[in-house]
């Protein structure tokens, strides 16, 4: 509302909320810093996890920061930006999105103290930009180098970041996520690059962990068409179909007339005729194993199986690009453009009972480009679980193999860059200096919480790791297990350099963005179509307890 000679101007919509300046930088810090708590306890390897029960009822139980948040449905605005964090995290590297959150909320908590000595915001995000491009030099050095051929040093990296997911026991799990992601590694112009979207996770309920394997080759969630076809298939050749194996129907309306019987007999001997050709077409090239990405006739199931053929149809496309790559075949569209060039080879093709379900296994495939994990465990929560695990621990493994770079993990690094930071504030003039050791000392919280989590006094764990650090000894971390600072290089716990780099890049960011609010507008009223909020938006009468939970949709 403004004045104009004593009469007031509405510029905004009655009833419409608006909080300016400490008011609405309280609110948005306040939103942040919850989400960050709410994560908080689940990190490291004795970190707890979080049981989210969803509107139908379904529950989720996970110590996996980006799940958690996601499943919250978090309505808060500002709230929302550091799920973002998360998901970006996730996106980038797979793993590390609980330690970007809280460094997020720890950057924020920072700056309000900053705030509250009169420091404007611009200066605070000005102080943090420097820190966070200081703190990726420093991070650079410390890192250290790691080529494909070191398997032992990947299969670390893979144990750190499946640690904490169901049983203790993570070695077998972690060699399956390494000698996957290699298997699917491909150089190109002189860079290694790891597709781990190339990698099948099947989960089956039943079994222990441990039985959980590793497929070179292809597990498709199908199984044979006629129960008469061949379970096992050994020197296997492949064909991949996107062709239906049915007779064809006119695309333009047609009539028939049939006036004898003779006729009629004709008619479905040319029918039986045309789909015995098809299935001649496919066994005259020599192919044994079929998948269909379409529908198969009966009576060509039937030709197929006399024929000895194990086949499979409606494979899905992603399933049939995937077993493209681990047999090296060619998907055809028309059955009379098959050719034996067009077929993949594996040693063995065999529909298993797996947990009560029939599974097509293709393994044995030479240099396969696509493979499989097939995860067990006692029940749904865990392999759910688990497969979070997993997921994180092939994305770490193909990020640290494309990058060539990994750092000490247990707060090691964190500890290092908070000490470096306090020596660069202190070369650097004006308030900025105060945001950069505010930035220094945010980033303890990763060390301050392990300890937390672990059960042991964070203030000793601090003063410990900073003492080793002065001393030089730049990978000290926690070793929780002992709860003294080790050095985590020798105890094999270590983590991808753009596990730190994109937390850091991400939380200072948003941080900053959230710090820059400085006015609310919130539209309220009508419903969807009138400007207002939506149906469940803000009540009326004013902003809710606890802040602005109900603000509608925001870019």
């Amino acid at each position: 509302m403004a004045q104009l000679g004593g009469t007031p101007i509405l510029i905004l919509k009655e009833g419409t909320e608006r909080r300016k300046g400490r008011e609405a930088q309280s609110g948005n810090i306040a939103a942040a810093k919850a989400v960050a708590e709410s994560v908080r306890t689940t990190l490291g390897p004795k970190g707890m996890d979080k049981m989210i029960v969803d509107s139908m009822g379904d529950v989720t139980i996970t110590n996996d920061g980006v799940t958690i948040l996601k499943e919250m449905d978090i309505e808060h605005p500002a709230a929302k930006m550091m799920v973002e964090v998360a998901e970006t995290q996730d996106d980038e590297v797979g793993d590390g999105t609980t330690t970007a959150v809280i460094f997020a909320g720890e950057l924020l908590k920072g700056a309000e103290e900053l705030i509250d000595q009169e420091i404007h915001p611009t200066v605070i995000a000005k102080g943090y930009k420097m820190a966070s491009n200081k703190s990726k030099e420093i991070l650079k050095d410390l890192a250290k180098d790691v080529s494909v051929d070191d398997r032992e040093l990947l299969k670390k990296i893979a144990m750190t970041a499946i640690a904490g997911r169901g049983s203790e026991d993570k070695g077998n799990i972690a060699g399956l996520c390494v000698d996957a992601t290699i298997s699917v590694a491909e150089e190109s112009d002189g860079e290694l690059r790891c597709d781990t979207d190339k990698i099948s996770v099947i989960k089956k309920v039943g079994g222990k962990v441990d039985d959980s394997e590793l497929i070179e080759g292809m597990i498709i969630d199908k199984e044979r068409v006629h129960s008469r076809m061949p379970k096992k298939i050994e020197n296997a050749k492949i064909s991949l179909l996107n062709d239906a194996i049915e007779v064809e129907k006119t695309e333009v309306s047609a009539e028939i007339q049939i006036k004898s019987p003779e006729q009629m007999q004709a008619f479905l001997d040319e029918e039986d005729k045309m789909l015995k050709e098809m299935v001649n077409k496919i066994t005259s090239v020599g192919v044994n194993v079929l998948f269909c990405q379409k529908g198969i006739d009966d009576l060509a199931q039937h030709y197929l199986a006399k024929e000895g053929v194990l086949a499979t149809r409606r494979v899905k496309k992603s399933d049939m690009e995937k077993l493209s790559r681990a047999i090296g075949a060619k998907t055809v569209t028309n059955i009379k453009d098959l050719s034996e060039k067009d077929l993949g080879k594996a040693g063995l093709v065999e529909e298993r009972k797996v947990s009560g379900d029939s599974l097509i296994f293709v393994e044995k495939c030479k240099n396969p480009k696509s493979v499989s994990i097939l995860l067990r465990g006692a029940t749904d929560h865990v392999v759910n679980e688990l497969e979070r695990g997993v997921h994180d621990s092939l994305r770490v493994v193909g990020t640290v193999l494309e990058d060539g770079k990994f750092l000490p993990g247990g707060g090691a690094p964190e500890t290092e860059l908070s000490l470096r930071l306090r020596e660069y504030a202190s070369t650097v003039g004006g308030r900025e200096q105060l945001a950069i050791e505010s930035f220094a000392k945010a980033l303890e919280v990763t060390p301050i919480t392990l300890a937390e989590n672990t059960g042991l006094d964070p203030i000793d764990v601090l003063v410990e790791m900073r003492s080793s650090h002065e001393k030089g000894n730049k990978s000290y971390g926690l070793d929780i297990y002992t709860g003294k600072a080790k050095d985590m290089l020798e105890e094999g716990v270590i983590e991808p350099l753009r596990i730190k780099t994109q937390a850091i890049s991400a939380a200072s960011e948003v941080a900053t963005m959230i710090l820059c609010i400085d006015d609310v507008i919130s539209s309220k009223g009508g419903g969807p179509g009138a400007g207002g909020m939506p149906p469940g938006g803000m009540p009326p009468g004013g902003m809710p307890p606890g802040g602005m939970g109900g603000m509608g949709e925001e870019d």
